[in-house]
């Protein structure tokens, strides 16, 4: 098995920062942290040894941002609060369109959106959560040009979606299981098939992940301080140490997407553990090796 170790990137530390994607058209990195609401912008730098991230902006939206994917149109496209925002390119937020918004139930929970991804035919997938992590009170949604529909439901933490190269495969994580489950995935129309277990973590709880091109599958562990990658049959591919416990996703970026950039959170450490993490909340890279996927932008026209 490989080992790597992450190093922490420029970036002012977040307090949950999350959802990496590198918007090819434009050549930057997104992601987000989720409960200030907040969409940061980055070039990535790879002429030092290091890579880096140059921060370029910053959105700010008057509600958590779960996830954020770029558009085939050039737009944004937030997970926010408990709805899908669409945001033309280069204008304010105060602009950004209610694309969808599912039917919640009436049972007085607070929830919100949580991890997003685009499959390889440009449809969305997206889940919720209830704040408090309330068990079976989040579920999972495909949003396409026939809108919005519920793959599952009784889910309590929705995580960590990514696809196989040949799209007949979606790995998912609800976090609390400990564990990432795959799906057989039918390409032509979104629908889900058969699931079982793929990875069982032995230390912390799965978040994000992100697959390569070589269909290994890289998963940010909550906890565990560490990206595990698998190989596709489930064995284990490499160890990537990052100086923060509470790893929360990851993904490939830059023009030959051979740039591993992880992100972190500070939310959930006592004093303690913050004076020892100080770097608790950063961005990290590595070069893994592999390369990643393509991004798909969202199909919005």
């Amino acid at each position: 098995m490989h080992h790597l170790r992450a190093t922490p990137c420029s970036p002012l530390p977040g307090r949950l920062t999350e959802g990496p994607v590198w918007d090819a058209r434009r050549r930057e990195l997104l992601w987000v942290d989720i409960p200030e609401g907040l969409v940061h912008r980055a070039a990535l730098t790879t002429d030092a040894h290091v890579p880096d991230l140059a921060p370029l902006g910053t959105l700010r939206f008057d509600r958590p941002v779960g996830a954020v994917l770029p558009c085939a149109s050039g737009a944004l496209l937030a997970a926010a609060g408990t709805s899908f925002l669409h945001l033309a390119d280069g204008r304010p937020v105060t602009e950004a369109v209610e694309l969808a918004a599912p039917v919640l139930p009436d049972d007085g929970l607070p929830r919100r959106m949580n991890d997003a991804a685009v499959d390889p035919a440009g449809r969305l997938l997206a889940g919720t959560m209830a704040y408090d992590e309330s068990p079976g009170a989040g579920a999972l949604y495909r949003l396409d040009h026939d809108g919005l529909t519920t793959l599952l439901d009784s889910v309590t933490i929705s995580n960590g979606l990514g696809w196989s190269p040949d799209g007949t495969r979606l790995y998912y994580a609800d976090s609390p299981t400990g564990r990432v489950d795959v799906f057989a995935y039918d390409p032509e129309t979104g629908a889900l098939g058969d699931r079982r277990p793929f990875a069982v973590l032995d230390r912390g709880v799965p978040d994000g992940l992100a697959v390569d091109s070589e269909g290994r599958v890289w998963v940010a562990v909550w906890g565990g301080g560490e990206v595990l990658a698998h190989n596709a049959d489930g064995t284990l591919h490499a160890r990537v140490e990052v100086p923060a416990s509470h790893v929360t996703s990851c993904a490939f970026a830059g023009p030959g997407l051979d740039v591993l950039v992880i992100t972190t959170a500070s939310v959930g450490l006592d004093e303690d553990r913050l004076r020892a993490e100080p770097d608790a909340g950063r961005l990290f890279t590595c070069r893994p090796g592999p390369t990643g996927l393509p991004t798909t932008p969202y199909a919005d026209h």
